[in-house]
């Protein structure tokens, strides 16, 4: 089985940096793609020493500089707040949102390359632009949607593995399996055995990382045929490209449906390193497991109900609004709605976030695909009276700090639209995005030798200790 060909529309970098001048200040190294070389490989090659040099030069000037205090309310409360992970592809702001590799998610729609003009952005594009900090040409993204058809080979075995579950399973356990059962391939770990210089650990890595990634879809959809479509499966289109290929797999030949895959994927396929999934790949890949046993735990943690499983409960909770108020409800109805859901002690799935304080630009970017191809949909008619609604409810509660809605408030509602109804499965998709993020900083994890992760704990008992000290002091 393999798959993907990517296509990319014209960048725009330059004239997108004349616009925002303070650009070059936030990326240290961000360029549009010039060179002939069409090779992810060798350009990473190329650009690992640098940045090695970099971390070396960093730690030996300004290893002892504080970057903050830890209080007791951040070793109980999730360590929330505290700074202590390195993840070199994105960043996220509390104001501004996230920005892969210094590109909000506008400029990234306007500066990758996309299927079509003025279309979505394609994941290949984005997965060069985290690996190598660098705007890719069209070439590029074709070669590397090649490279990626390719690799995108799943052995029998996978499936068999997958059968051997209940077809009821949940769609995250299923493909949580079929992923362990890849990493029977990895290159990493037939490296390590054999024995081989830490200098050169990135190199099976990114073997493993985008083989991973190129095969991901074809163990995704998959799940989703034989839990939905009587096992009926649908063989890969060579001239589609990663996004609009895993749609068609699913069993989608919308145009439009292949572009908000194509968005999808996009936009969920990293959100800095302190998340649960991220945070999970990055811990477990510091003991030197491989790319497919550190993703499967990724998956694990993406699984909970206060991660990836959110989207599931968004679509859930709009559709239980619309059987007990009907599609034409009235704004005091929706009022009165959400406080009998915050009032049976209950969250409003969709919104707030851990780190943001303003609306999600993940929300943004789909609720204007929404306008553009999905205007009337009584259910975006709803999300955006909700947009309206709930905001103000939560700043009156006063228990939230962000009350905007989040990536999880819209896509729902637009894969419903489109026919992808089993809110079920709405995580896999998840999964599938973010193992383009997850993979690319493992690499880099590699390549810049980051260390086993092992923070201190302390009882409860040591704590009041610690505290009592303080105080008499």
């Amino acid at each position: 089985m393999v798959f993907l060909k990517g296509v990319s529309a014209l960048s725009r970098l330059r004239s997108r940096v004349k616009q925002h001048s303070n650009l070059s200040n936030s990326v240290r190294w961000l360029q549009t793609q010039t060179s002939a070389d069409l090779d992810l490989h060798s350009q990473l090659k190329e650009l690992i020493p640098e940045q090695q040099e970099r971390l070396k030069k960093l730690r030996a000037e300004h290893g002892k500089v504080q970057l903050g205090n830890i209080t007791v309310d951040m070793v109980i409360g999730g360590m929330r707040g505290m700074t202590g992970l390195l993840w070199e592809t994105s960043l996220l702001d509390p104001d501004e949102g996230i920005r892969f590799r210094g590109l909000s998610i506008p400029e990234c729609q306007k500066l990758l390359p996309a299927a079509k003009p003025d279309g979505e952005p394609l994941p290949e594009g984005l997965l060069w632009l985290l690996l190598t900090g660098k705007v890719p040409s069209k070439g590029q993204v074709d070669a590397l949607s090649q490279e990626l058809r390719d690799r995108a080979v799943v052995p029998d075995y996978v499936f068999k593995a997958i059968d051997a579950l209940p077809v009821s399973a949940h769609p995250m356990t299923q493909f949580t399996t079929g992923v362990m059962a890849l990493q029977v391939q990895s290159e990493f770990q037939k490296a390590y055995e054999k024995g081989i210089s830490k200098t050169k650990y990135w190199e099976p890595t990114y073997e493993d990382a985008l083989s991973l990634i190129a095969r991901v879809p074809l163990v995704a959809s998959y799940v989703y045929r034989r839990m939905y479509k009587d096992g009926k499966f649908i063989p890969v289109d060579d001239s589609l490209d990663y996004g609009g290929n895993f749609s068609h797999m699913l069993g989608f030949s919308s145009p439009e449906m292949h572009e908000l895959m194509r968005l999808y994927v996009t936009i969920h396929s990293d959100h800095e390193g302190g998340n649960v999934s991220a945070h999970t790949g990055h811990l477990v890949g510091s003991a030197l497991s491989d790319p497919y046993l550190s993703f499967a735990a990724a998956l694990n943690g993406l699984a909970g109900p206060l991660h990836g499983l959110a989207n599931q409960e968004v679509l859930l909770w709009i559709k239980s609004v619309v059987d007990e108020c009907g599609e034409n409800i009235s704004k005091d109805q929706l009022k009165d709605y959400v406080w009998k859901t915050l009032n049976d002690g209950k969250v409003v799935p969709g919104f707030g976030h851990g780190v943001l304080r303003k609306t999600d630009p993940r929300y943004m970017c789909q609720r204007e695909f929404a306008l553009k191809h999905l205007p009337d949909d009584p259910l975006f008619k709803l999300v955006s009276q909700l947009y309206e609604v709930v905001p103000p409810i939560l700043t009156e509660l006063g228990k939230v700090k962000n009350p905007w809605p989040n990536v999880d408030a819209h896509s729902g509602v637009l894969l419903n639209y489109f026919g992808l109804t089993e809110a079920r499965y709405y995580t896999v998709l998840f999964g599938v995005s973010r193992s383009i993020g997850i993979c690319s900083q493992l690499i880099w994890d590699r390549a810049l030798g980051l260390p086993l992760e092992r923070p201190k704990s302390v009882t409860m008992d040591w704590l009041e200790n610690h505290c009592k000290k303080a105080k008499a002091a």
